[in-house]
């Protein structure tokens, strides 16, 4: 009976930990959203996550390059690819401040990226508005860590673009 009591509370500090380990890394996502707002560029941040280790940071880059596709996770994705020397993030987790678009997560199924992390959902572009097959088949999502803090970093933007 000890044992089962053990078992359990390992399992549930295991659980914590995880959470723990989410929030951290989609904080770290967020701080890179912020870099993004900072720069004029709609704030939105992604850290690319392998064995436990941030491989890849990026935010928006779409008005420093004048290039469409240069959204975060697109610079998440190509970083953690060079840094890994291969193509494929299954073995990896994308924490990123908002619901990917269609664009990334069609580049997130060609990397068969293993886990997938957002905050808060995009109402206008978000890739499950298309369907929510776009993603490959094995990646885990989950959603909804710090969503309100991502939330209000996009309203505040967006309020502070329709001001000028």
């Amino acid at each position: 009976m000890k044992t089962t009591g053990c078992f359990f509370e390992y399992t549930l500090l295991m659980a914590l930990d995880h959470l723990r380990s989410d929030n951290f890394f989609m904080g770290e996502a967020i701080k890179e959203a912020r870099k993004a707002f900072d720069a004029d560029e709609v704030p939105v941040g992604a850290v690319v996550v392998c064995e436990g280790r941030i491989i890849a940071r990026a935010h928006n880059l779409t008005e420093r390059l004048n290039d469409v596709t240069a959204h975060a996770e697109m610079q998440a994705i190509t970083a953690a690819a060079n840094h890994l020397g291969g193509k494929y993030l299954d073995q990896c987790a994308l924490y990123v401040s908002l619901e990917p678009c269609p664009m990334c997560a069609g580049a997130l199924r060609w990397a068969q990226l293993g886990k997938l992390f957002y905050a808060t959902d995009d109402e206008k572009r978000g890739y499950t508005l298309v369907t929510p097959s776009l993603l490959h088949p094995k990646t885990i999502v989950n959603r909804g860590i710090a969503a309100d803090e991502a939330a209000v970093l996009l309203v505040n933007f967006f309020q502070q673009k329709r001001k000028k």
